[in-house]
């Protein structure tokens, strides 16, 4: 089982921030702007293209639902969906909230927030599911 799968299965800590029996959000501990959110199926699958188109289908229209949220907890422009990530093999959706390219820019400097802040951030992206 990989840590995203331990993650979805509750026997590794997580800030949830939406659910159902085939996918899983929860904020990145390791942010680059503030809701950054990462969006998991479940079932344990490498390379988000080896997905089924069925599956696939389901699988956006979940982040879908967390971006819309996300977009309202957050006021911005637009929320950033970006696939990329070779060092954990689940397949996984970044989304983000973002006024520019520029915040979504992985080699910057990531986010240093508490506990408290990564539980209110996820508390807000929930109130709007």
């Amino acid at each position: 089982m990989d840590i995203f799968s331990k993650i979805a299965a509750g026997e590794i800590p997580s800030y949830k921030c939406a659910e159902n029996d085939k996918f899983y959000a929860f904020l990145d501990i390791n942010p680059v702007a503030k809701g950054h959110t990462l969006v998991i199926p479940r079932r344990e699958v490498d390379y988000i293209f080896d997905m089924d188109d069925s599956e696939l289908a389901e699988y956006q229209v979940f982040a879908k639902k967390v971006a819309t949220a996300l977009k309202k907890a957050f006021p911005c422009r637009k929320v950033a969906q970006v696939v990329l990530g070779l060092e954990v093999p689940h397949a996984h959706i970044h989304l983000i909230p973002m006024n520019s390219e520029a915040d979504v820019d992985f080699r910057k400097e990531k986010l240093k927030l508490t506990d408290e802040e990564f539980k209110q951030i996820a508390e807000a992206i929930r109130k709007n599911i």
